[in-house]
């Protein structure tokens, strides 16, 4: 690995430490928010406010139960996760790889992260949110439900 990559727009060699500090800015800002609902228990009423969608129609929303599964997850109560919010779980798998895919090129290029959605990644993101938000909220889906 390259200690240091340039910068393509003026051809100044950037430090692995720099080129690093996006990644781990986040990785700062999102363990702190993991550590915060690994402490306070979203599963005890006060501490979060309720869903708007599910205190008003009694449906369950795409991330109802998202904080109960990643609370579980800090405990490492996977089944719970999954029970809580299977989705959730998925997207917290996927945004971890992602992260540590961006993080590796970032210190070896400087580039950004490696992904990049096009329109049809988003329309097909959307339609998977759909059909779990639709089946959750059916008799048959119950077991997606938290």
């Amino acid at each position: 690995m390259r200690e240091r990559a340039r910068d393509g727009a003026a051809g100044r060699v950037v430090p692995a430490a720099r080129r690093a500090v996006a990644p781990l800015g986040v990785a700062a800002a999102l363990g702190a928010a993991v550590a915060w609902v690994g402490t306070v228990d979203p599963g005890l009423p006060g501490h979060y406010p309720a869903c708007p969608l599910l205190r008003w129609t009694g449906l369950y929303c795409p991330g109802c139960g998202g904080l109960r599964g990643l609370h579980a997850l800090v405990h490492g109560d996977v089944i719970t996760a999954l029970g809580a919010n299977a989705l959730a779980v998925a997207g917290y798998a996927a945004f971890a790889v992602l992260w540590v895919l961006w993080l590796f090129r970032a210190l070896r290029t400087g580039g950004g992260m490696p992904v990049e959605l096009r329109a049809k990644h988003w329309w097909a993101l959307a339609a998977v949110v759909l059909v779990f938000t639709v089946v959750r909220n059916l008799p048959f889906g119950s077991a997606l439900a938290p």
